[in-house]
């Protein structure tokens, strides 16, 4: 029996996780493999039942589970507290760091079915298909901050601090998932302005003897930025620092047509956490608007990675693909000729197509 965290969070969040639970639930039916699911409060739900946006129980279960399937955390409504107490601030970051999860793997992927929900030209983005692998417990977010009031007025600062450990072990893990794939790895660094940028260049130059079999190919962040628009279909995987693999993995996220579509897995100590890349949607929250799609592929990832599952993986992917196939969309990816449906019908219609292959 596998112990599963379930923290839906915030805005979308308690729609679109119960979709992924019972994609999870069909597998354990058709496996055999159990999972027990237990439910707690995180982010902006936290703060207003019990004052905090990490109770000490949740952060508890999470560390007693085998894995955590999380929803979206925050909202306008949270905006205004204090840096240190918000949601995402006061939530997330904390989470990673307990769970001693150092890395996020965001895989992309245009599906022939979408390619024309995409913004850019079909013969840019056919055939895109990478993962982004980036560092989650370092860099700007976890380095020295502070603002202060000086004699010429304010000022604040933010400092991105890596060790040479925190990249070594985020560039092994990239070359093993390269290794997996094309053998491809794509090193986003600022060597020619960042110190830190130096280190990690170096870092990956030392280590690309280990695996000979993977072409490595360095690129600065702004260049990364261009080419990802340019010429998705080059990249296989891509490793880089927390704040620049933030900001790529939403640009990249454009590609699929819409960020509904792209799911994540956050890696490295004992528990793993799951959730969809996208926020908390506020201005759709109980509309039945949300596309659950991004967490139900969460979810097959967690079956891939935390499990072992790798057959059970491919089958909920291969249902989402079916669904989307067939022409049915959410309204975030919805084209002319499709039809149109919303979250409960959507996670319903994946679940048919799961048993139809399972059979």
């Amino acid at each position: 029996m596998y112990k599963i965290a379930v923290l839906p969070g915030d805005g979308i969040g308690p729609e679109i996780v119960p979709e992924a639970v019972k994609v999870l639930e069909l597998v354990s039916q058709k496996s055999g493999i159990k999972f027990l699911f237990q439910e707690a409060l995180v982010g902006g739900a936290a703060i207003d039942a019990c004052g905090q946006a990490l109770p000490p129980e949740t952060l508890q279960l999470c560390l007693e589970s085998h894995a955590v399937l999380l929803g979206s955390i925050g909202g306008p409504q949270w905006d205004n507290l204090p840096h240190e107490q918000r949601p995402e601030t006061a939530a997330l970051l904390p989470l990673r760091k307990q769970l001693g999860l150092y890395a996020n793997l965001r895989p992309v992927r245009v599906y022939d079915a979408l390619i024309d929900a995409s913004p850019l030209k079909r013969e840019v983005v056919a055939g895109t298909d990478f993962v982004i692998v980036r560092e989650l417990t370092g860099g700007l977010y976890f380095g020295p901050q502070k603002r202060e009031k000086t004699p010429s007025g304010e000022r604040a600062y933010d400092t991105m601090l890596y060790t040479k450990e925190e990249i070594e072990r985020i560039v092994h893990l990239a070359f093993k998932v390269a290794r997996g794939r094309r053998r491809r790895l794509t090193s986003v660094d600022k060597a020619n302005v960042l110190v830190s940028s130096r280190l990690w260049r170096e870092t990956v130059e030392e280590l690309k003897t280990l695996y000979p079999e993977v072409e490595v190919e360095h690129m600065y962040v702004d260049n990364c930025a261009m080419q990802l628009v340019r010429r998705p279909a080059h990249f296989d995987v891509l490793v880089t620092e927390n704040t620049f693999g933030d900001i790529l993995s939403d640009l990249a996220a454009v590609l699929s047509g819409s960020i509904g579509m792209l799911p994540s897995a956050s890696l490295g100590g004992k528990t793993a956490l799951y959730e969809p890349i996208h926020g908390s949607a506020p201005d759709i929250a109980g509309q039945d608007k949300a596309n659950p799609l991004a967490t139900i592929l969460s979810a097959a990832m967690m079956l891939r990675y935390s499990f072992g599952m790798e057959r059970a993986g491919e089958v909920v992917e291969e249902a989402v693909l079916r669904v989307l196939d067939k022409g049915y969309r959410t309204p975030d990816i919805a084209a002319p000729g499709t039809t149109v449906v919303g979250t409960r019908k959507m996670g319903e219609l994946v679940r048919e197509e799961l048993d139809r292959i399972w059979a």
